[in-house]
């Protein structure tokens, strides 16, 4: 071994030894006594190696740390689990928000006879609901919609982001079809959990409902009409929800990425108004033009109670037909306007408590990550 490598490696020679140089042909001989370590030294030397190996173990402890974490986590960071918590906290908030706006649009879509209203204006509606019920009337079944909006939404939003994830629509660059791919297949999945509750929530709102709450709503279908009741509007939900949320998502998806353009300053954090204006325009085009499919669903929804008119299957082309012989084309945009004004702060609430559930639970998981570098 030469001895300028023993001498990089630590290593000792006797004090008695010898260390040559050549310089051509000529050999000089060298003390040993010039690269002779000390036992110092050595132990520096010694407790720099131990440090550096020490260093690195914890480095690869750290890499294969993040490769396992890396494997639960989607593109922002979250795991699934975190997903549905974000999206369970904007789901309560914007449903119980917006419930009395709900409320309306559902008694406009029902006829006058069957717990409906015979005023076609929002407003003239609203007060009127005030007026004869009491501000609490604005709030009648709004416990069904907090048992269902919270597990809906928990299962919506991180299915969309699974499924968004997957089909690439994360990459640089607008992907509409892929948005609105992810979005269809989450509304699939999250209208299984929340139609038996939304079919209770519809019957409370009504006027006169002939149900007490709750649980005797639940009780007495199931005794009466059987648990399929619960799930009758459930293809006519999804053949709805499909288109709405294919244009929601990708309208939401579009208008943020476009904003961010424009407003360069805010792109980096996305800033709140974004989400606010891009979401309220996403929920204002997508509910106009699933208004129909809306009614279809709520007249599936509501038969039977308080007089209203019973369909033989829940197809909703017999549905349609029906409510157009019967009131014309025009009964289709019941409660369009209410449903505009429903969805559009609806939506805007909602991804902007989305969007702020994962920011903060992104900085969660910065803080509480072991070895955070």
């Amino acid at each position: 071994m030469a001895d300028a490598e023993l001498r990089e490696r630590g290593g000792f020679l006797p004090n008695n030894a010898q260390a040559s140089t050549s310089y051509g042909a000529e050999s000089v001989v060298v003390p040993r006594i010039e690269i002779v370590q000390t036992a110092k030294e050595r132990k520096d030397w010694e407790k720099r190696q131990q440090q550096q190996q020490q260093q690195q173990q914890q480095e690869e402890h750290h890499s294969r740390r993040l490769q396992m974490e890396a494997q639960h986590e989607l593109h922002d960071g979250l795991s699934f689990p975190q997903y549905m918590l974000a999206g369970s906290v904007a789901g309560m908030v914007e449903h119980m928000a917006m419930f009395p706006v709900d409320l309306v649009k559902t008694r406009m879509q029902m006829l006058e006879s069957a717990g409906g209203f015979r005023h076609r204006g929002v407003y003239r509606a609203f007060f009127s609901i005030v007026k004869k019920e009491g501000p609490l009337g604005l709030y009648r079944g709004i416990g069904a919609m907090g048992l269902g909006a919270g597990p809906a939404h928990a299962v919506y939003f991180s299915v969309y982001e699974t499924v968004k994830q997957k089909l690439g629509g994360n990459r640089v660059g607008h992907h509409p079809l892929l948005h609105a791919t992810a979005g269809a297949c989450a509304t699939v999945a999250s209208d299984a959990v929340f139609t038996p509750m939304d079919v209770v929530k519809q019957r409370l709102q009504l006027r006169r409902s002939p149900y007490r709450g709750v649980l005797d709503c639940i009780q007495r279908i199931l005794k009466e009409e059987g648990v399929h009741a619960f799930y009758k509007s459930y293809p006519t939900t999804v053949v709805m929800n499909i288109p709405f949320t294919a244009v929601h998502f990708a309208a939401y998806e579009a208008g943020k990425k476009i904003l961010g353009e424009l407003y360069p300053e805010y792109a980096s954090e996305e800033h709140l108004a974004i989400h606010l204006t891009a979401g309220g325009a996403a929920g204002a085009l997508a509910s106009a033009v699933t208004t129909p499919l809306d009614v279809i669903k709520t007249r599936l929804q509501c038969q039977g109670v308080c007089g209203a008119e019973r369909y033989t299957s829940g197809s909703v082309k017999e549905a349609a037909r029906r409510i157009i012989k019967q009131e014309g084309p025009a009964a289709l945009l019941g409660g369009l306007r209410a449903r505009v004004l429903f969805h559009t702060p609806a939506a805007a609430i909602c991804w902007s408590t989305y969007e702020a559930a994962k920011q903060f639970l992104q900085k969660w998981n910065e803080e509480h990550r072991p070895f955070n570098a």
